[in-house]
């Protein structure tokens, strides 16, 4: 099936991924971003602001898609005010659209915070869900700006009669620059300080990450279950967790990612060595490697999220994510999750990203 879609943050490593894929399968797709500078042929740029609803109405005056993929969000100091800003993005567009009466469906990315929990309580005591989570599990009873987000779609699609879509990925891993949570280009850019340096590629998360089964999203995977989940009958109004269909231990992939590097590996001692801390003071030294290199990005804040790692890493449970709601409706997309790091990385290198 092909149509017309609107992919909403197409400059993220999801919105670019299902813009991708979209674009590969015959679609025709605008991107919508506040600065939709994009390397992606064939994608539509829209230039619109979700918190400025006269702007965003005139942005999209000429766009009538049919199908609507939410991948963006804003971060803010609160999670109260979390909620407040991204509800009202996501209600902003969907108003903007209902007149125009062409959607059919929407999309919405989301993650695992629906099940551990907001920023200000992230996996805390209290807080933690019996593993594997699945969709079926009650929302936690915290403010929490996936709730907020959901329910604007689910208030929108009751007014206008269109489909729905939830997709709930664990860490996504994929490429994009200037993303708020982005760890796999982050380990990689701190393993490029490490082989620069001599320093070893030391593990900075928790004993319970390290030991305990864990598992991720490849955003080529999340974009193929969103184009699916648009398409198909069975999936119209339900919620998915989506990762890559295989786990890991991170006591076995942080070797193998070391080695990709060809530097060392040092795993847990028994002290959590944040991220934020051991890459504090390396935004000079960023601007000397790319320097040397020839990068094409020379600021390291807008590659590397270390406080995003450190909140996955840190972590003081396995986490592991069932998707018996997807495979049951027929969704049978995987990853092989080594080949999710070692692929990124090898684009990163190709795109002068890394050295």
């Amino acid at each position: 099936m092909r149509g017309t879609a609107l992919v909403v943050g197409a400059t993220g490593i999801i919105g670019s991924a299902v813009a991708r894929r979209l674009i590969a399968e015959g679609w025709t797709v605008h991107g919508l971003a506040r600065n939709p500078k994009s390397e992606i042929e064939g994608l539509l740029p829209v230039a619109a602001d979700l918190l400025e609803p006269a702007s965003l109405a005139a942005a999209l005056a000429d766009v009538a898609p049919a199908h609507v993929f939410l991948a963006t969000w804003l971060r803010q100091a609160t999670e109260a005010e979390n909620c407040r800003v991204n509800g009202a993005m996501v209600k902003n567009l969907l108003d903007a659209l209902s007149p125009k009466a062409t959607v059919r469906h929407v999309a919405l990315v989301t993650g695992l915070k629906h099940y551990l929990g907001p920023f200000e309580a992230y996996a805390k005591s209290g807080t933690l869900p019996e593993t594997p989570l699945r969709e079926a599990q009650p929302r936690l009873k915290l403010q929490n700006f996936y709730y907020a987000q959901e329910d604007e779609v689910l208030a929108a699609a009751a007014r206008d009669g269109f489909a729905w879509s939830v997709h709930r990925p664990h860490t996504v891993i994929g490429k994009a620059v200037g993303n708020a949570m982005n760890l796999g280009t982050t380990l990689a850019v701190f393993a490029s300080i490490c082989k620069a340096t001599g320093r070893p590629f030391q593990w900075p998360g928790s004993q319970a990450q390290w030991r305990g089964l864990s598992d991720v999203t490849d955003a080529r995977v999340l974009a193929e279950q969103l184009v699916w989940a648009a398409t198909t009958p069975a999936a119209r109004n339900e919620a998915f967790n989506i990762v890559n269909g295989d786990v890991f231990r991170w006591s076995w992939l942080w070797p193998r990612l070391a080695g990709w590097f060809g530097i060392e590996a040092q795993g847990f001692d028994g002290t959590v060595h944040p991220l934020e801390a051991q890459m504090a003071d390396c935004g000079p030294l960023w601007r000397e490697i790319a320097a040397k290199h020839g990068l094409v990005e020379s600021e390291l804040d807008r590659l590397a999220s270390p406080w995003h790692t450190d909140l996955d890493l840190g972590r003081p449970l396995e986490v592991m994510t069932d998707m018996a709601n997807s495979r049951r409706r027929g969704f049978t997309g995987y990853r092989a999750t080594e080949d999710s790091f070692l692929d990124l990385f090898a684009q990163l290198r190709a795109d002068r990203l890394i050295p």
